[in-house]
C-alpha cells in the first residue's frame, strides 16, 4: 500500500503536559515514522504511512491525549507520497522551533500529581520530602514562563540547572517527567527556608512553620503564583491578629484544608462542589458551613458560608503533615488594594508588621497568579475569581472576530485584562483595585508579558470602559497612541452582558445586569439594568431600577444608611424621614444626628448628589435598615450579610414591587420597596422574613421587565450577569420566573458574573462591531 507524509499542527493545550511523549508512544506503537515538536505555540507532527495510518494516528491521539492536554484542533495536510529518499528512518522528539507563531495556548498552573505525592511521602523515593516535585501531569507553568515555546530555557525554571538524576529522567521519552520544564529534585532544584530577620537555622523548616502556626503565629507563605498568609483556625487569637495588623476586621478570610474528608467536618458540599474542590485546578469553592461548623466564628465573621480550598503544591502537603489543624487561613499577602507580594526582600519588608515568620524558597515566580474563587448557583459552577489554574487559557472567539488584536482593559476594580488574538480571547490573571498606583503598575508589566507570550506585536484597538476618570481608560489611551491603534470606549454593562453572551456563543439575547457600580450612558451610575443585545455590538436598554440620589457620591458606599435615606426620599418627607433617621440609625452616621441633617440638606438642594440605579446599593440599604450592617468594611459586605440572614427566612412574605413605562422604559420604584421595609419592621416582623420578602421581589420585577423585553426583541434567552448574581437565592428566582414563562436561562459558568470577565465583554463588542464573521442583524 502506498504511504504518504502527512504534516499535522496540534492547537490547545498541547505544551507543558507530556503531550509530545504521548505522541511519541502512539508513533512508536503504531509503527510509524517521522518526529514530533513545539513549533511556536502549537505542536507539529510529520508522521508517515497509509491513508488508514494517518487517520487512525488521529483518531488515537484524540482518544489517548494525557489527561490534563486540551485539542482545540488538528489540521491535517497530506503532503506527498514517501520515497526512498523522504521516508525516516525512526519516529523521534526533536527541538523546539518558534518560525511560526500559531495560536497561544499556555497552559496553566497545575496541583501536584497522585504520583508526585506519592514520591514526596515515600522515604526511599530521590523526591521525599522534596516540595517542589513535579512532572509533565502538575506544577507550575504560567507563574514561571517568560516566553513561548514552553521550554525549561524560557522559565525561571532555567536558572536551576538539572543533575544527572533529573537530567536522566528528562531526556527520556518515555518517563512522564520527558521534559517536564518544572523537574527538579533535592540536588538541583529551589529550596525552602525559614526567615525572621535573617536565615533560622532548621534542619525540617516545613515541619516547624507548621508548628510555629500552630502556636499562633502568623505566616507569609511563598507558593507557586504568590504569597499567603497563613495562620491557625481552630481558635480566635491568631485570627483576631491578623485582622488587627491587616486592617480587615470583618473581611472573611479562605482556608484551606487537607482533604474534602476534614472538610466535612466544616462545610457541605455536594458531589459537583467535590469535584470542583478536587480538580487539578483547586480553586477556592464558597461551601456552606454544616451545623456542626467547628471553626473559629471569626473566620467569616456573619455569613452563612466559606471559602475553602484543598493542597495544591507538595509544600502545602507537608505543612499538613505535621498538625492537628482541621484548617489554616490561606489569605492573599498583600496590603489592601496592591498586588500580592512575589519577592523575597519585598515579602520580609512589606510585611514586618504583619508576619512573625516567613517560609520562603528561592524559586523565582515570574507570574503573579492569585488563587481562583468559584462559587456553585443554580447547581452550576460560577467564578468570583478567574486566575491561578485557569489564566491564560484562552476563550473561543473564532465566531466573533479572527482578524483583528484588540486589548481591553476592564474597569476599576477586580480588574483583568483580554486580548483577542487570531479567534482566541485571552483573559489575564486578577490584577484586582486598579486605582491603586502599585496595582496599576502590576497591570501594564502584564500586559506586555501577555502581549509577548501571545506574540501579539501589533494592535487594531484598545478597549475601555466609559468613565472617563478610570485609571485604565487613561491607561487605554495612553496604549492606543502607544500602538498607534483606535481607542474605543464601551458601557460597563453593556460588557457584562457581553461576556456572558460570548461565553455561551449566542448571536442575541436578553440580560439582566445587577451589580454595585457602572458608568451609564446618560452619565448616572448604572447598577440594575435590562439590555438586549446582538452581535452587531449594540444593545437597548428596555430599563430596570429606578435613578436614586446618593448623598455624598461614593460615601454613600460606605456607608450605606446615606444611600438608604436617598432612596427613601423621594416617598417620606423630610420631618418624617429625619426623624426615622434620629430615632433608629443615628448611630449608623459617622456625626450622628447633626449628619441626618447634613444630609438631608444635601437632598434637599441636590448638593453633592450623584444618582444610581444600582442593586447593589438597594440590598446594601435593605441591610442597613433591618440592622443587619452597619457600614460597608470590604466590597459586597452588607448584600452578603443580607443574603445570610435571608437564609434563615422562610420565604413566606410577600412584597409587591411593580414597575411602570417612562419614556419607552419599565421602571422599578425601589422607594416603594424601602417603605415598605420600614413598615414592616415597624410591625415586628423579622429581619430574616424581611430580608427574603426583598430580595425576591427584586429577583422577580427584573424577571418579569426581562420576560417583556424578551418577547418584544423576540429573542429566546435570557441571562443574569453582575455581581448581585453571586447571590444563590436571586439567582434561584430569576431562573425560575424565566423558564416558567418559557424562555431559556444562562448565567456564567466558565466567566465571572462580577467585573474580572468586563475586559473579555469588551474584546468581545468591539469584536462583533468589526467582524465580517457574523451575520448581523
Amino acid at each position: 500500500m502506498k504511504e504518504y507524509t502527512a504534516h499535522l499542527l496540534v492547537d490547545g493545550i498541547v505544551q507543558g503536559v507530556g503531550f509530545r511523549p504521548t505522541v511519541y508512544r502512539l508513533a512508536k506503537v503504531m509503527n510509524l515514522t517521522g518526529y514530533v515538536r513545539n513549533m511556536g505555540n502549537i505542536v507539529e507532527i510529520i508522521i508517515q504511512g497509509t491513508y488508514d495510518d494517518i487517520q487512525l494516528f488521529v483518531d488515537e491521539l484524540q482518544e489517548h491525549k494525557p489527561i490534563r492536554s486540551e485539542i482545540n484542533s488538528v489540521k491535517v495536510d497530506i503532503q506527498e507520497e514517501v520515497t526512498s529518499t523522504t521516508r525516516y528512518d525512526d519516529f523521534t522528539i526533536i527541538n523546539s522551533s518558534d518560525e511560526i507563531s500559531g495560536s497561544a495556548v499556555i497552559p496553566p498552573d497545575m496541583t501536584i500529581c497522585d504520583e508526585c505525592l506519592e514520591e514526596i511521602v515515600d522515604l526511599n523515593n530521590h523526591h521525599y520530602y522534596y516540595p517542589f516535585t513535579a512532572c509533565t501531569n502538575c506544577g507550575p507553568r504560567f507563574t514561571v514562563i517568560d516566553q513561548v515555546p514552553y521550554d525549561r530555557k524560557n522559565t525561571t525554571m532555567d536558572e536551576f540547572p538539572l543533575c544527572n538524576h533529573c537530567e536522566e529522567e528528562y531526556s527520556n521519552p518515555l518517563d512522564r517527567r520527558y521534559h517536564a520544564e518544572a523537574t527538579c529534585c533535592p540536588d538541583c532544584g529551589p529550596q525552602v527556608f525559614l526567615y525572621k530577620d535573617g536565615h533560622i537555622p532548621s534542619n525540617d523548616p516545613i515541619r516547624d512553620a507548621s508548628r510555629l502556626i500552630d502556636e499562633g503565629n502568623i505566616l507569609a507563605i511563598k507558593g507557586i503564583g504568590g504569597t499567603h498568609l497563613v495562620c491557625k483556625t481552630s481558635t480566635d487569637e491568631a485570627i483576631d491578629k491578623l485582622r488587627e495588623r491587616l486592617g480587615r476586621k470583618t473581611q472573611p478570610f479562605a482556608c484551606m484544608t487537607p482533604d474534602v474528608e476534614t472538610a466535612k467536618l466544616f462545610v457541605d458540599f455536594n458531589d459537583d462542589e467535590k469535584k470542583m474542590l478536587e480538580s487539578v485546578s483547586r480553586p477556592i469553592v464558597i461551601l456552606d458551613k454544616s451545623r456542626d461548623y467547628n471553626l473559629s466564628e471569626n473566620l467569616s465573621p456573619d455569613l452563612h458560608n466559606q471559602g475553602v480550598m484543598l493542597p495544591y503544591t507538595g509544600l502545602h502537603h507537608l505543612l499538613f503533615k505535621y498538625t492537628l489543624e482541621p484548617a489554616y487561613v490561606m489569605t492573599s499577602a498583600n496590603m489592601p488594594g496592591n498586588p500580592m507580594l512575589i519577592d523575597n526582600n519585598e515579602i520580609t519588608s512589606k510585611l514586618e508588621d504583619i508576619a512573625d515568620y516567613y517560609l520562603l524558597h528561592n524559586r523565582k515566580i515570574l507570574n503573579r497568579c492569585d488563587d481562583s474563587v468559584v462559587r456553585f448557583r443554580n447547581g452550576k459552577p460560577g467564578f468570583i475569581r478567574r486566575s491561578r489554574g485557569y489564566v491564560p487559557k484562552p476563550f473561543d472567539f473564532s465566531k466573533i472576530n479572527t482578524k483583528d488584536n484588540i486589548l481591553a482593559v476592564g474597569p476599576e476594580l477586580d480588574v483583568t485584562f483580554a486580548i483577542l488574538k487570531e479567534g482566541k480571547c485571552y483573559p489575564s490573571q486578577h490584577i484586582g483595585n486598579t486605582s491603586k498606583i502599585r496595582t496599576l503598575e502590576f497591570m501594564q508589566d502584564a500586559i506586555k508579558h501577555l502581549l509577548k507570550l501571545t506574540r501579539t506585536d501589533y494592535l487594531d484597538y484598545v478597549v475601555a470602559d466609559m468613565h472617563p476618570e478610570f485609571n485604565t481608560t487613561k491607561l487605554a489611551k495612553q496604549l492606543s497612541e502607544e500602538y498607534d491603534a483606535q481607542l474605543v470606549q464601551v458601557q460597563h454593562h453593556h460588557a457584562h452582558a457581553a461576556s456572558l453572551m460570548a461565553e455561551h456563543q449566542l448571536p442575541e439575547m436578553v440580560v439582566i445586569a445587577a451589580d454595585g457600580v457602572g458608568y451609564g450612558e446618560d452619565g448616572n451610575i448604572w447598577g440594575g439594568e435590562v439590555l438586549y443585545l446582538n452581535n452587531t455590538g449594540h444593545y437597548i436598554n428596555h430599563g430596570g431600577l429606578k435613578t436614586q440620589p446618593m448623598p455624598g457620591g461614593d460615601l454613600s458606599t460606605k456607608y450605606p444608611i446615606r444611600m438608604a435615606m436617598g432612596i427613601l426620599y423621594g416617598i417620606m418627607d423630610s420631618d418624617e424621614l429625619g426623624n426615622l433617621m434620629k430615632s433608629n440609625y443615628a448611630d449608623y452616621f459617622k456625626y450622628g444626628e447633626q449628619e441626618v441633617d447634613m444630609v438631608l440638606k444635601q437632598l434637599e438642594n441636590d448638593f453633592n448628589t450623584s444618582r444610581t440605579s444600582s442593586m447593589g446599593r438597594v440590598l446594601d440599604s435593605i441591610s442597613v435598615l433591618l440592622g443587619i450592617s452597619r457600614s460597608r468594611g470590604y466590597e459586597g459586605e452588607c448584600s452578603m450579610k443580607l443574603e445570610s440572614v435571608a437564609k434563615e427566612g422562610f420565604d413566606l412574605l410577600n412584597i409587591d414591587l411593580d414597575f411602570e413605562m417612562v419614556d419607552d422604559r419599565a421602571v422599578i420604584d425601589t422607594s416603594n420597596l424601602l417603605f415598605d421595609v420600614v413598615q414592616l419592621i415597624k410591625s415586628g416582623v423579622g429581619a430574616d422574613e424581611i430580608a427574603c420578602a426583598c430580595q425576591r421581589a427584586l429577583a422577580e420585577a427584573l424577571a418579569e421587565i426581562a420576560i417583556i423585553a424578551a418577547k418584544s426583541n423576540k429573542t429566546s434567552t435570557i441571562g443574569v450577569t453582575g455581581g448581585v448574581f453571586y447571590n444563590e437565592f436571586i439567582s434561584e428566582v430569576v431562573k425560575e420566573k424565566v423558564i416558567s414563562a418559557g424562555f431559556e436561562f444562562v448565567q456564567h459558568e466558565a466567566t465571572c458574573a462580577g467585573d474580572g470577565s468586563v475586559s473579555m465583554g469588551q474584546c468581545a463588542i468591539v469584536g462583533w462591531r468589526n467582524s465580517d464573521l457574523n451575520e448581523l442583524f
